[in-house]
């Protein structure tokens, strides 16, 4: 079995006396392709905050590439963050006034390790090497998302988080791009966890789970989900 990147244990996060994630465990392993799905206010954007080390849990355990983040101060949090996990967020996050390139440097800005052939490889293989000295406000939703892409796998990562990455572009533009993330993943081997609520994405990814009120179910079909309640299930 490859080893497990990231595992959570009974996750809880609370807001305003109500539990938004209940009781969470999830296992993900270093050659997983994940979906996890739910409806609008199921928690979804709080377990991509917790899972990425952005959010701590009020209770439970994660470990995180090993470390047992729930027992880290936020400093070095924020380190095993950023050598670890690679985030691609809905509405791009990118920065008005660096270029491409710039944007998918910063990573590597932050942590005094730059790598510019690296991000030469990235840059071609997300087919955006023409666009490095354009600005955000120059680049199509699809362009501005390869962008963002590029700048979750600068520092290697063994995981990439995906909030939503489609959920602005158009059907064609996000096949595109989704297609990307996974030829990506095949050729960095790194884990892959997308967060949607779009439905046509579920045949595309190797393990599926829902979030229904704050607690997670595994994805089958309507009548057989069942709720997940140990780390191993969701390989």
């Amino acid at each position: 079995m490859p080893e497990s990147v990231l595992v959570g244990s009974d996750l809880v996060v609370t807001r305003d006396g109500e539990r938004i994630l209940d009781d969470v465990s999830i296992t993900v392993d270093g050659d997983a392709t994940l979906l996890v799905q739910g409806p609008s206010g199921a928690g979804k954007t709080t377990l991509f905050n917790v899972l990425g080390l952005l959010e701590a849990p009020e209770a439970g355990t994660l470990q995180v590439d090993g470390h047992d983040a729930s027992a880290l101060a936020e400093r070095q949090r924020a380190k095993l963050r950023q050598s670890t996990i690679g985030f691609v967020f809905q509405d791009f996050q990118l920065i008005g006034d660096l270029t491409a390139r710039e944007n998918a440097a910063l990573p590597q800005e932050h942590a005094g390790d730059r790598d510019p052939a690296w991000l030469d490889t990235l840059f071609e293989k997300l087919d955006i090497s023409d666009l490095e000295r354009q600005y955000p406000a120059t680049l199509s939703g699809g362009e501005k998302q390869r962008v963002a892409i590029a700048r979750a796998l600068a520092n290697r990562p063994e995981i990439v988080l995906a909030d939503e990455p489609t959920g602005q572009l158009d059907p064609d533009t996000a096949g595109a791009v989704l297609d990307l993330l996974f030829e990506i993943k095949e050729t960095t081997d790194t884990a892959l966890v997308v967060i949607s609520h779009d439905p046509q994405l579920a045949t595309q990814f190797d393990d599926q789970l829902r979030l229904e009120d704050g607690r997670l179910v595994e994805s089958g079909t309507e009548d057989e989900q069942e709720p997940q309640t140990t780390p191993s299930q969701t390989s």
